[in-house]
């Protein structure tokens, strides 16, 4: 009984850090709007380009999601201190990955995913080829 109680014990100390995030008060920029309307567009713009990590592909400038606050509050901050939205958006997809980004970067690992289509139209082609040859060969002996 006593290691249930135990075991109980250890998985509700795990669960607490997952709902600590909820928990909490919003950022301050995550629903207030900087007051420079020039700037206010420049973190919207950014913002509409960013996909909050916790709904399904939603841009964070859309999301109520806690992380998405922050994420904004953070976009907002930065663009209030004269950072380059570039820079904004590389640091969030150093921080969390290239899916945050809805504007996907070209890195060498991708090439594959532009020249699959032009090599499988190239065998395509190829396998056509040989096909008509064959059959021009049948149909002239015929």
């Amino acid at each position: 009984m006593r290691i249930l109680l135990a075991l109980l014990f250890a998985l509700l100390a795990l669960a607490q850090p997952a709902t600590a995030q909820d928990l909490l008060p919003p950022a301050p920029y995550a629903y207030k709007q900087l007051e420079d309307p020039a700037l206010e567009a420049k973190a919207q713009r950014l913002m509409e380009t960013l996909r909050c990590l916790k709904c399904q592909s939603q841009a964070i400038s859309d999301s109520d999601a806690p992380m998405a606050g922050d994420m904004r509050h953070q976009v907002r901050t930065r663009i209030a201190a004269g950072e380059d939205p570039e820079a904004i958006r590389a640091w969030l997809v150093e921080r969390y990955g290239d899916y945050v980004s809805y504007a996907p970067q070209n890195k060498p690992i991708m090439w594959p995913l532009f020249a699959a289509p032009l090599v499988i139209l190239l065998l395509a082609a190829l396998l056509l080829r040989g096909r008509f040859r064959r059959a021009g060969i049948k149909g002239d002996g015929q």
